[in-house]
């Protein structure tokens, strides 16, 4: 009853958090204990909520119950079957009130909305797209005089010692999640859980525009993107745009100077880490990757990627003004340029 009546009667003791349910004050708590009793036998994922245990060992069943009745299509969870049933009828009655973003799925126009949002620290200009990121920031400040886990090689702090354990892996280069299906690992144990399911079939989320599928809703709603032009993550000092959350959050650090990945050869520190990857380069001579129509090699697989390119006829990113196409958006990018040669750039970048 207390979810109709907004009573929550629950409350967390090291933070504001309230809740209705007994359980989720149990899973949340663990947040700050860094508690995951519930253990997959398969390879070892963790987690504090019983529930999510028996979601995840359904990666590793071929149990597919949820049947679509209008195609061979068939799912391990009702929620994608529900998705999937889109579709078919083709409706999508959730709409954005600030863009023209709509789907069939609420939950999925819930996410979206908090796009648009941008929240602010109170004590100081940091500012965030997602309250997550603002929350964590908050106990920089650390106003309830928490207890602080600091790194003993940089200036990062954290009142949750998971994530100071986490952090130190950056430094340490160790990558102890291992995929047991391949040569992949990582040092986040999350990042495994959404690698393991590149080795399933299933890819429930499908793009209205062209023939790309994939396994998981946010790299569906990246790649939308790529059809429809929309931006909303705006830089506030500079007034970059870009289509991801990442991408912003990677370009704040830009303006505030922050550089937590480095070198373990040399002094270099970068704000992306894709930028020490391509740096680690210097360090070595192997080229791993090659192409097999030419031999040209590469120590990037992005670059590799591009490279193939240049063998098909494949150029997706066309003009607007005329009947220009290329391989690269930024070669777009550079051509545009030629059509508004004498145009005011909108924004200026303070640095």
């Amino acid at each position: 009853m207390n979810t109709h009546s907004g009573v929550k009667p629950y409350k967390c003791d090291h933070c504001d958090f309230r809740t209705a349910w007994k359980r989720k004050l149990a899973t949340h708590k663990a947040r700050h204990t860094g508690e995951n009793p519930y253990v997959c036998g398969e390879c070892g994922y963790r987690t504090a909520d019983k529930f999510r245990l028996f979601s995840h060992m359904k990666t590793h069943s071929d149990e597919k119950p949820y049947k679509c009745d209008l195609c061979d299509f068939c799912t391990a969870w009702k929620a994608n079957l529900l998705i999937h049933r889109t579709k078919h009828n083709g409706k999508k009655p959730y709409t954005c009130e600030r863009c023209e973003y709509r789907t069939a799925d609420k939950s999925t126009l819930t996410k979206h909305m908090k796009r648009h949002l941008l929240y602010s620290c109170s004590l100081c200009d940091f500012s965030a797209t997602g309250k997550r990121s603002l929350d964590r920031h908050m106990h920089t400040h650390n106003p309830e005089g928490r207890k602080l886990y600091r790194c003993d090689q940089c200036d990062f702090s954290t009142p949750w010692r998971p994530r100071l354990r986490a952090h130190k892996l950056k430094h340490t280069g160790e990558k102890p999640y291992i995929c047991s299906q391949c040569s992949y690992s990582t040092a986040e144990r999350s990042n495994l859980t959404q690698h393991l399911k590149t080795h399933k079939r299933e890819k429930p989320y499908k793009c209205d525009h062209c023939d790309f599928t994939t396994a998981w809703k946010q790299s569906l709603e990246a790649h939308v993107t790529k059809h429809t032009g929309l931006k909303p993550y705006m830089c506030g000092e500079c007034g970059h745009k870009t289509a991801k959350k990442s991408h912003l959050l990677d370009h704040m650090k830009i303006h505030t100077g922050e550089k937590p990945y480095k070198c373990t050869h040399c002094d270099y520190r970068a704000y992306r880490k894709g930028n020490v990857t391509k740096h680690m380069i210097k360090h070595t001579d192997e080229k791993p990757y090659s192409c097999g129509e030419c031999g040209f090699r590469t120590a990037i697989k992005a670059s590799l990627t591009r490279h193939a390119k240049t063998h098909t006829d494949d150029k997706p990113y066309k003009c607007d003004q005329c009947e220009y196409a290329a391989i690269r958006k930024l070669c777009l990018m550079r051509h545009i340029k030629k059509h508004f040669p004498t145009e005011e750039k909108l924004y200026n970048c303070v640095l």
